[in-house]
């Protein structure tokens, strides 16, 4: 075919736009990176800005509260256990380290809630905030150490028959010269509502002969209250003074068990006798308590041959609120210090103190003397040195305090700072997560590329290899690391990579599989690159999206494991670890809830702020999206 020469001349052409000038136009946004533009979606996601703000306090407090807190999490201080939340001045109603009860045992004898008895009752009362006694009262046939009034029950043993049953005093001197009354208060039917009362007599044994009593009242059963004149008895018999015992005696029956109900015994004496003190001791009006000292004590004043019990014992309920501080750290009972551990203090300029002058010359210097006065002292009659002073002060000092502590989150069962024992445990949480994601995000990433990208032959052996490591269970891996190497941090991340890692290579895998087919890799191919730069600079930043976020998913995941672990009781053993305080303080979820809801607080907010975080990055990450709004 001929070809044939065109010559074009200038005026062959003519311009079309001659009013306006051609020129390159300059950018209308300034030129940016990947990370800038990634970056720059990630602020627009405001959720996902949150959950990044969120994140970052909690590891802020995780790393900064364990190291700046002064509170105690290594020591175990039982006397500090269970302090209410505090963060505002008792009474506020709110956060202000008080504790609400209802319906407790109320101690009707000191007047205040049965609580504790490490807390004495003057400490119990000072730190009441209100109280309010329920006015219905609960009747027990139990000698409780809170309840008052009652019957004592002298009852005959249905085992033995026809053995009468003896209520008996200690032996009481009697002398025609004390005037001695002696009134009793019984119970009848209407107590117990049944007829079971039997037959009963009291008299006063004077000796080891049937003859040798005065008779109160003859059997009978006559429930109303006794008055008898002990004196006149003696007078008529001819007696000036003996030793006698006051007895009751209830007659047994072969049928049924028999009892009798005594309220009270009352002895008195007039001016010229010698020993009210006995009287006193004999006299009760107050079952309940008679029978618990008795129980309390080797030697009681009322001894039984058959059955002692109780019967209507009066247990009262109340509602207060209690200064959970103010109890512990209050204002000490008063306490006696050796004159050593005293001028210890004033040689440490704590304090000042002249024993020739006496307590009033006590001076407190500085905070650090744990006492505020000095009630007496004792001196040596020999060498005329001090020997000890009886002191009171604020409890909270004798702790090494200088001022009352506060809690923000409470303490737990052994006394530690809940606050720091949180964060402290979740720095080591956080630690072991956050290596054992890296560990497994990095592994399974250089693993996952491989079979992906290659496939075949290698793609084959690697899914076998994946497929048999993971038929064996976790938690088989993890007991069996625990159990050769301990239960330390370096096993958990040990058997924690051993299979985490294998979701991020599946993952990988399949992104691979997704993209090394697309035309701009195999454009990149055709250039002549190598398999090194097609798998980091066309393939894997397409597919870190869905891994990042996956990868930053896994760190909640790990403090997971590991909080399930500590349930099993194979949680980490010498470190603060969110799941192990959460296992220890589980048990005290009806008691003392703020043990359990605090953290589960603090870790729900983090796994929240994963998520939100991990969202964010994916769609930072997101090529498709590299320019979008």
């Amino acid at each position: 075919m001929e070809q044939k020469h065109i010559d074009f001349k200038s005026n062959d052409f003519e311009l079309i736009q001659t009013d306006v000038r051609i020129t390159d136009k300059k950018l209308d946004t300034k030129p940016t990176t990947f990370f800038k533009d990634a970056f720059r979606r990630f602020c627009k996601n405001k959720s996902s800005v949150a959950g990044a703000i969120i994140l970052a306090t909690l590891i802020l407090l995780a790393i900064f509260v364990p190291m700046l807190s002064p509170h105690n999490i290594d020591n175990v201080r039982t006397t500090e256990k269970f302090l209410a939340p505090k963060l505002f001045a008792a009474g506020t109603g709110f956060w202000d380290g008080t504790r609400k009860k209802e319906h407790v045992v109320y101690d009707a004898v000191n007047e205040v809630p049965a609580l504790s008895d490490k807390y004495s009752v003057a400490s119990i009362k000072q730190s009441l905030i209100s109280l309010t006694i329920e006015p219905e009262v609960t009747y027990i046939d139990v000698a409780s150490p809170y309840g008052t009034g009652g019957y004592i029950v002298v009852a005959t043993d249905a085992a033995v028959s026809d053995r009468d049953v003896y209520m008996t005093s200690k032996p009481i001197s009697f002398t025609d010269k004390g005037a001695y009354k002696m009134e009793v208060v019984l119970g009848d039917e209407d107590n117990v509502n049944d007829s079971k009362l039997g037959e009963y007599c009291v008299y006063l044994k004077t000796g080891e002969l049937p003859t040798d009593r005065i008779m109160v009242r003859d059997f009978s059963k006559d429930y109303s209250p006794i008055s008898f004149d002990i004196s006149q008895a003696m007078k008529d018999a001819g007696i000036s003074s003996t030793s006698a015992q006051i007895v009751f005696e209830v007659r047994s029956t072969a049928d049924a068990l028999r009892y009798i109900l005594v309220e009270s015994v009352k002895l008195t004496g007039g001016e010229r006798a010698k020993n009210l003190e006995d009287l006193e001791e004999i006299s009760f009006d107050n079952a309940t308590v008679l029978i618990n000292n008795a129980d309390k004590n080797s030697l009681s004043y009322w001894a039984c041959s058959g059955r002692k019990g109780i019967h209507n014992s009066e247990l009262f309920y109340c509602d207060y609120v209690l200064d959970t501080y103010m109890l512990v750290y209050g204002d000490a009972d008063l306490v006696t210090y050796s004159a050593t551990e005293f001028y210890d203090w004033v040689d440490k300029g704590w304090c000042s103190y002249d024993y020739k002058v006496g307590p009033e010359s006590f001076v407190r210097l500085t905070d650090d003397c744990p006492i505020d006065f000095v009630e007496s002292q004792t001196v040596l009659q020999v060498t005329k040195k001090l020997s000890s002073v009886t002191a009171r002060g604020w409890n909270y000092r004798k702790m090494g305090y200088k001022e009352m502590p506060k809690f923000i989150l409470g303490t737990d069962a052994s006394g530690f700072d809940l606050w720091k024992r949180a964060f402290a445990g979740l720095r080591t949480s956080l630690i072991l997560g956050v290596c054992t994601a890296a560990f497994c995000f990095v592994f399974g990433l250089i693993w996952g590329s491989i079979s992906g990208y290659f496939g075949g032959n290698v793609d084959l052996f690697m899914e076998r290899f994946c497929e048999i490591l993971s038929g064996v269970p976790w938690i088989v891996i993890m007991t069996l690391c625990i159990l050769h190497l301990g239960n330390n941090f370096l096993t958990f991340f040990l058997a924690l990579c051993m299979t985490g890692w294998m979701g991020t290579a599946a993952r990988t895998r399949t992104q691979f599989y997704r993209f090394k087919g697309r035309e701009y890799v195999l454009a990149s191919r055709t250039l002549g690159s190598s398999d090194i730069r097609l798998i980091f600079k066309h393939i894997l930043p397409n597919s870190m999206g869905t891994i990042i976020t996956s990868s930053v998913l896994m760190i909640p995941s790990v403090i997971f494991s590991e909080a399930i672990l500590a349930y099993l009781n194979l949680g980490l053993q010498g470190l603060q670890s969110f799941g192990v305080m959460m296992s220890t303080n589980q048990q005290y979820l009806g008691i003392y809830p703020n043990l359990v809801i605090f953290p589960a607080v603090i870790i729900a907010l983090m796994m929240i702020s994963f998520n939100l975080f991990g969202n964010g990055l994916r769609d930072a990450f997101n090529p498709s999206l590299k320019g979008s709004e």
